[in-house]
């Protein structure tokens, strides 16, 4: 996730393109009864004591599945 490549892309568009030509097969999503989204964030302001750049990020879940997230180093300093 930090340092993506030509490979990487290349293993997801062949994972999009198995999944695009057997749509019986899909993602798979466990149902346990309740499809709530939940969103948490963070933020370390600061925390690296080296050069001080902050850190945020979030994910999301829908039900118990992850389905989002990101963490981001900033370029400023806090």
């Amino acid at each position: 996730m930090h340092y993506p490549s030509e490979y990487h892309l290349a293993a997801v568009m062949r994972i999009l393109s198995f999944l695009k030509k057997a749509p019986s097969r899909g993602l798979i999503f466990i149902k346990l009864g309740h499809l709530d989204v939940k969103d948490y964030t963070n933020a370390d302001w600061a925390g690296n004591i080296t050069n001080r750049f902050s850190t945020s990020g979030y994910f999301t879940f829908i039900g118990s599945n992850l389905v989002t997230w990101v963490s981001k180093k900033h370029n400023e300093v806090a």
